[in-house]
């Protein structure tokens, strides 16, 4: 179920507290007139108005259209009862949200000739009532008009960038796994041959070394020379492997980031060209699964991140300044990192950080000298 504050129209380049102010300019007008039945019926109607349009919120199916229809009759007689047409805006940003191209057509054609025709009728109806603020009824229209047409492409522009992403991580993994069939046949075709030969060389060997000790040694001299050969061969095959790249990564997440709209400070120190490929390929993807956490999960405006180079370790921190309660849980890619960072022996924290949350990686350095001895 949404948050409450969902049912406010967004991008609509107005602020949250002016749609509350519309919630609360009904009664205004209510209370207005010295009718009591005519004040109990507008507020009967508005309570019942903002009770249906939250429930059409947490609907699906033809219950829908069965709410917006109410909504309809409710906006045309606010309107030619009490001069408030301003419903009509809240009932065009939720036919933006009707994902059904037929069901999105015929609501927002049947809005607008309610909402026209309401405005025309309460016209002849109570002339100075709905006169006193025309060019708001104007405003009402165009928004009318114009709202659910934005709304809905947004909505539709959303979908498919999620589209495009699954889409895009469906390659990712289709490339990973041709990556791991490549390998493995690689490995097969480099090392396979190459083994089964030592193998048979050394019980060969092992034969010979009694009976026969210069054919022994022959023979130990070939598996020295194969051994060399299938080394060699198996560190000209990492060498074209490719590797996730630090640098590459901190640019991808920029671009992610402004394609987001998140602002952001990027600190990095230090020199990363020499640090093993290991650890590289580890801080790149730490990287990348928390700032994706933040962009999906977190709905913040700020994103810092420090990469830093000490003596010890190499330092990584990812700090937002959003509202996501349960970005660094268990899920979200988490029990991922931290087995990535298993096999670097670093580790990670998690902080709340005043609403937002904080993400600190840590791998020692003592890595590159264990592959360097």
């Amino acid at each position: 179920m949404r948050d409450w504050y969902h049912i406010f129209p967004k991008n609509t380049g107005l602020s949250l507290y002016i749609w509350i102010i519309f919630c609360i300019l009904p009664f205004y007008f209510i209370f207005r007139s010295n009718d009591s039945w005519e004040i109990f019926s507008g507020v009967a109607l508005t309570v019942l108005f903002f009770t249906i349009y939250w429930l059409t919120f947490n609907t699906r199916g033809p219950l829908i259209y069965i709410g917006l229809s109410i909504e309809f009759c409710i906006n045309i007689a606010m309107t030619i009862f009490y001069g408030y047409v301003y419903f009509a805006l809240f009932t065009a940003f939720y036919v933006g949200n009707i994902r059904n191209r037929a069901g999105f057509i015929s609501m927002y054609v049947i809005h607008l000739v309610t909402t026209v025709g309401a405005i025309t009728f309460g016209f002849f109806y109570n002339y100075t009532l709905l006169l006193s603020h025309l060019p708001f009824l104007i405003m009402t229209v165009l928004g009318v008009i114009l709202l659910p047409i934005s709304q809905y492409n947004r909505l539709k522009q959303e979908e498919l960038e999620m589209q495009l992403e699954d889409a895009n991580m469906r390659i990712a993994e289709l490339a990973i796994l041709e990556e791991r069939h490549r390998i493995a046949r690689d490995l097969h075709d480099t090392l396979g041959q190459k083994l089964s030969m030592i193998g048979l060389k050394s019980e060969l060997s092992k034969k010979l070394i009694d009976k026969d000790p210069d054919a022994a040694k022959s023979e130990l001299a070939d598996i020295q020379s194969t051994s060399r050969q299938a080394l060699k061969e198996v560190r000209e095959m990492i060498s074209d492997m490719k590797s996730v790249n630090l640098e590459g990564e901190v640019e991808h997440v920029k671009k992610l980031m402004d394609a987001a709209q998140i602002r952001y400070d990027i600190t990095v120190e230090g020199n990363f060209n020499n640090i093993p490929v290991l650890v590289e390929n580890v801080l790149s993807m730490c990287l990348k699964e928390a700032v994706t956490n933040v962009v999906k999960h977190s709905q913040a405006h700020l994103c810092v991140i420090e990469l830093i180079d000490t003596d010890q370790d190499i330092l990584l921190k990812v700090m937002d300044n959003g509202e996501g309660k349960e970005i660094f849980q268990s899920g979200h890619g988490i029990h991922g990192m931290r087995e990535r960072l298993s096999f670097v022996n670093g580790e990670m924290q998690i902080v709340n950080n005043n609403g937002g949350f904080e993400i600190n990686i840590a791998v020692p350095k003592v890595l590159k000298e264990i592959e360097e001895g």
